[in-house]
């Protein structure tokens, strides 16, 4: 009888029960909140869900992403070979590989003047940086903190791994990618503080016809005019620029089939669920998160609101031809700051289309906020 209580007794002992923490709880918690959120809300679920569910399993078994030196056998835990790929930045330039097949860039082309909004939407990232800094934090770690104002998940994590503050990985991730999926929340108040209707209501003039030769020649341009200028930006916007081409020559449609799906979802899981496992109580149930999300949400305000101002004056240099509410979707949430500027737009006007003037803006805002990083790595000698 002894033996069986014995038994039983270390089989309760190995549960989780007895190893978690209140914070642990809270963290489950949470998990539970953005997995209803992704679920229910659709709230970037293909985002969300992975990193909602690596939240959960690692602050219920912490040991999931031990590293090798951590465990007794040397052998580190599964979402642990996952997140080594982030670190490496292995995985944020294979989504935007994976972007880049997905996207047209057409609008961009057709409205070279969309590059002008998508940089003023950067504004949001270096008016975090300073936030960042006057809180406390170290320059480095306020410039990986800071590119949550592109609201850009893949490379926010890239700049946090290069300026090796992989500490703060977890948050800044999370932060990113939350602010990405409540675009259509937080941008429409802004959009319509600062517009008036009749602005709102401004239909602006179908763009013109854009070739293939464009269409190819645009990449390749991109990527050497970008990596000769900021070298440090070659694996993010050559990644872009290389799915791009891959949709746009003609020739390759396999891999551009492979790149934006196949691909970009196994990249998606491994990069969701690992970044979701290094949010575990300790990391995240602290002062300096608390900091991080609140600095992200100012810092995506501020690029929203740089973007529907620069917008603003562009209306009144073309005489009324630039509808103002295009200029939030120079963030890098593609497509749903577009479709948020759409959205917006119809409101004031349900005969008014806005979308492909405002994806423009906000393909520019991609590659906007990867040469935002890339100066950052400039300017830190990385």
């Amino acid at each position: 009888m002894g033996y069986i209580l014995e038994t039983l007794g270390n089989l309760m002992h190995q549960t989780a029960f007895f190893n978690l923490t209140w914070g642990n709880y809270v963290m489950v918690l949470v998990a539970c909140v953005f997995l209803y959120l992704a679920i229910k809300k659709e709230y970037e679920p293909l985002l969300l869900v992975p990193i909602a569910f690596g939240m959960l399993l690692v602050n219920i078994y912490p040991d999931i992403i031990a590293s090798p030196e951590e465990t007794s056998n040397g052998v580190g835990g599964l979402l642990y070979y996952f997140y080594v790929l982030d670190e490496w930045s292995v995985l944020p330039s294979l989504i935007f590989m994976g972007v880049g097949a997905m996207t047209d860039f057409g609008p961009l082309i057709a409205n070279p003047k969309s590059f002008l909004l998508g940089a003023a939407a950067q504004f949001g990232i270096f008016a975090a940086y300073l936030g960042a800094m006057l809180m406390g934090f170290s320059d480095k770690a306020a410039a990986a903190i800071s590119i949550i104002g592109g609201a850009d998940g893949p490379t926010s994590i890239f700049l946090a791994g290069k300026l090796e503050q992989t500490a703060l990985l977890g948050p800044i991730a999370v932060a990113a990618y939350s602010y990405m999926s409540l675009v259509p929340i937080i941008q429409p108040p802004i959009m319509k503080l600062l517009t008036t209707e009749k602005e709102r209501k401004i239909k602006m003039e179908q763009l013109r016809p854009v070739s293939k030769l464009e269409k190819i020649l645009f990449p390749i341009i991109v990527t050497i005019v970008v990596c000769l200028i900021l070298p440090t930006t070659a694996p993010l916007v050559g990644a872009l620029m290389l799915g791009n081409l891959f949709r746009e020559s003609g020739v390759v449609r396999q891999l551009m089939d492979t790149a934006s799906n196949a691909l970009m979802y196994i990249v998606v899981i491994l990069l969701g669920t690992s970044v979701g496992a290094t949010t575990s109580a300790e990391a995240f149930l602290n002062i300096s998160t608390l900091k991080i999300v609140a600095l992200g949400l100012i810092a995506f305000a501020f690029g929203t609101a740089a973007g529907v101002l620069l917008g603003k004056l562009m209306c009144v240099l073309s005489k009324g031809k630039i509808n103002p509410l295009i200029g939030s979707a120079g963030v890098s949430a593609v497509p749903m700051a577009a479709r948020v500027s759409q959205k917006v737009g119809a409101e004031a006007d349900p005969t008014n289309f806005l979308l492909m003037h405002a994806m423009g803006p906000n393909v520019a805002g991609v590659i906007g906020t990867a040469v935002a990083a890339g100066t950052f790595m400039a300017i830190f000698g990385i």
